[in-house]
This record gives C-alpha cells, structure tokens and sequence, in this order.
C-alpha cells in the first residue's frame, strides 16, 4: 500500500531508539521528511546519516522549554503535517515506594511537555486543516501494571488529555490517536525485565521467558511491527480513526475492548 506519505513532513520525539527510531525510519522509508528530537544529537546524526536531506536534527531534552522551542520553530518553518509523542518512562515502584520528588518528576518527564507542544503545534494543523497527532503511551492506559505507579498514573491524563483535544479539532481534518503497546524487544523492557527479575528473584532470561509466556502470541512485539501501524496512522488513509486508543501487545490485554 502506497502510504502517500511522500515529502510530507512530521517531527518525531524520542528517536534515537525504540520505537522514536523505528517510527522515523519508517517515515523516511515511505519519503517522508522528519525532525527527529532527543537529547543526544551524536546519536541522532549516527542513526539518520543516510536519509541526511530528508532529516533534521533537533537536540534536546523534551522536558526543557528550550527544546520545545526549537520543536515549534522547526514545524513553523514549512510544510508540517504531523508529530509524534513519544519519550521514556518514569521509574517503577509501588505507590508507597514513591514520594512528591518522583511524581514531580514524572508529571515533567510523562505529561507536561506533551500538553504544552500539543498547544503549541496544534493550531497549525487546524490552521492548515489537516493533520495528525500520535502519542505513544502503554497498555498500562487500559490495564495497570504492577510496579510502574507512575507510568499508569500519568499516561492515562495524556490518553484523557489527547481524546478531548481529538474531539475539538476533528471537524479541522486533525487526528489524534494513541498507541497503547504491551511488551516489545526495544531498551525500554529492560527496566521492566529488570524490576520483574528482582521482586520475584530469578534471572533476567526466566523473568523475560515469564512474560512471553503471558502474551498470547508467545512473544515479545518488535519495534518494526509498532512503527508499520503508526506510519499508517500518520497517513492521509487514516482520516476516519479519531480519539482512538489502540493497543499493539499480541492479545495481552484480557478485556473485550483491548
């Protein structure tokens, strides 16, 4: 399928790895031009070297007004048709396991900055009547995870935060829509891997093993896979999926609406 994705021009956070990466990749495979965003700009250019006339280089931390600041100049200067949210997570721990200094923390790292460049950049895709808006949140918005207390917390505000914005700016010809991934093989899962292997006490191989066991599809989602339905979900062909959250987990997630 021709995703008609061609010099259009998006911005993807968190790209130098996981699924940032994948996702920008897949952009530039399917012609696209992209901005790709993340603290360490050696990584970025090491990554992208071979699509250098179809990227930009944004270095910066998101949570750093500094950083949005470029993000907003870079979707001001031309054609812009879309970004993706996309950043790490917060530490795992129980509620009691946490105090104020980490849900400071995490308000900054998992919601803040997403708000204030959704404000920022979306009224230029109302402006211009098109466009597409995709965050890319977890399974836990639909299913809480043990030990990631601040993850669950604050990726569902965003999933709240992201449909009502998905219902004022849709008569625009914008999208937003949320991914909600369960486990993938991308750096990310380590922290999981590792927080499993010590609470239960066994190894990172049978704490890995325990959860590929517990998804139906008896693996691990790669990366790859993930980007595939987000570049269709930044395509022209998706103008009728609005204020969706969508899960990419192997059939993980027990509930009828997963």
């Amino acid at each position: 399928m021709d995703l008609k994705l061609t010099d259009q021009r998006f911005i993807v956070c968190g790209a130098s790895s996981g699924f940032g990466q994948a996702i920008a990749k897949q952009l530039l495979i399917e012609g696209a031009h992209v901005a790709v965003v993340a603290r360490r700009g050696d990584k970025l250019r090491d990554t992208f070297g071979h699509f250098e006339d179809q990227t930009e280089i944004i270095e910066g931390s998101l949570i750093y007004s500094e950083t949005l600041d470029k993000i907003e100049t870079a979707a001001k200067s031309g054609a812009f048709h879309g970004i993706v949210f996309n950043a790490g997570g917060p530490p795992t721990g129980t509620p009691l396991q946490t105090d104020m200094k980490d849900w400071d923390a995490a308000w900054q790292l998992v919601m803040r900055w997403k708000i204030d460049l959704s404000l920022r950049l979306a009224p230029l895709l109302v402006e211009k009547e098109y466009g597409r808006m995709l965050f890319v949140e977890s399974k836990s918005v639909k299913q809480p995870l043990p030990a990631l207390t601040l993850s669950n917390a604050f990726r569902a505000g965003v999933v709240g935060f992201a449909k009502t914005l998905s219902t004022e700016v849709a008569p625009k010809g914008v999208t937003v829509n949320i991914m909600a991934p369960g486990a993938h093989d991308t750096p990310a899962i380590e922290r999981v891997i590792k927080n499993n292997s010590s609470s239960k006490g066994i190894s990172s191989e049978k704490a890995r093993e325990q959860m590929e066991q517990n998804i139906p599809v008896r693996r691990m989602g790669t990366a790859e896979e993930f980007a595939s339905l987000a570049a269709w979900l930044l395509s022209p062909h998706s103008g009728y999926v609005t204020g969706q959250t969508i899960s990419h987990d192997g059939g993980a997630i027990a509930g009828l609406f997963g």
